[in-house]
């Protein structure tokens, strides 16, 4: 296949109301496509929400962005990078997970992400909520056999312990349970974005304790984003590095569409900006979650959350 059979079918062509979506109108490539071996950052998409605590609907987030996200064009505006000329970019479509049985879809989702890692393929998840990126990150932990750092940009820690009673895993704890599993270095993870009432300072004693970096709001809006995303890119170092952003990261005046707003965050240009910044690093996979389609009546954040995947895919550009 030559180059151009891996670049979006331009608005030119086909107009971008019409045809059938896929992430970026990229090339579809499912499980069992010979194509698979050719590609080098697929696109995943895992509806699924049954680790929500309070509102669900992030299930419906996939097929929001790739409906969304038809109107995201080749050439990045700011930067003029063509990912998806440098790139073999796909979409390998969604993982089938149970919406009942917490177990089989969790294992559903780690076994779709290990076989695009058999074949050399970066992911970048699409949620679904937040306990989805637990699957990414122990199939990578096992394909890889180290840990390695994160950059995490969001409203939340996600560092409890399981909650109801310490026997269910949810959206609050992916990140904790990665730690303790031996998929994350803490001492090369960052945080920042994290605001608004909580339960107690647990996520982030447990945080400090075991070395995470954890810059909150305050000190965020303080010192400035540019200054944030230096000590991000800092702390990842020259190792791999995954990169996590929950959509709630952003104010709820420019994202509402999810299940756990909290107000106070970025912009959305600032927003964009933090990811921009991360251009360099060694990602080996990232993931855009939490956006709640139900939540969501102007379609805005499923367009913020498809630029959004964009300026990821442009930072994974080597």
């Amino acid at each position: 296949m030559t180059t151009t059979d891996w670049e979006p079918v331009s608005g030119a062509v086909l107009p971008r109301y019409a045809g059938v979506p896929s992430f970026m109108r990229l090339p579809y490539v499912p499980e069992g496509d010979p194509r698979r071996a050719e590609v080098d950052v697929g696109l995943i998409g895992m509806p699924w929400d049954g680790a929500t605590s309070n509102r669900p609907g992030a299930r419906h987030g996939p097929r929001g962005l790739r409906d969304a996200s038809t109107m995201v064009r080749a050439m990045h505006g700011a930067t003029r990078q063509t990912p998806f000329k440098s790139m073999r970019c796909a979409d390998m479509g969604d993982v089938a997970m149970s919406p009942v049985d917490q177990d089989d879809a969790l294992a559903a989702a780690e076994a779709a992400v290990a076989g695009m890692l058999a074949h050399d393929i970066r992911p970048v998840m699409v949620g679904g909520d937040h306990l989805c990126t637990l699957t990414v990150l122990r199939a990578l932990r096992k394909h890889r056999g180290e840990a390695f750092g994160l950059v995490l940009l969001d409203s939340h820690t996600d560092l409890y312990p399981p909650y109801f009673g310490g026997k269910t895993l949810t959206h609050g704890n992916p990140f904790r349970q990665a730690i303790e599993e031996g998929c994350l270095d803490p001492h090369r993870t960052f945080m920042a974005g994290m605001r608004g009432t909580s339960y107690n300072k647990e996520d982030i004693d447990y945080g400090r304790d075991k070395g995470v970096h954890i810059v909150e709001i305050e000190e965020c809006m303080a010192r400035g984003w540019a200054s944030v995303m230096e000590e991000a890119r800092a702390v990842a170092g020259a190792g791999a590095t995954y990169v996590s952003f929950d959509i709630d990261f952003i104010d709820p005046a420019f994202a509402p569409g999810t299940g756990t707003p909290e107000v106070g965050g970025p912009t959305s240009f600032e927003a964009l900006q933090c990811v921009r910044a991360l251009r360099g690093l060694d990602i080996i996979g990232a993931d855009l979650v939490e956006v709640s389609p139900p939540f969501d009546p102007s379609g805005g954040t499923c367009w913020l959350g498809a630029s959004v995947l964009f300026e990821l895919i442009c930072a994974m550009e080597r």
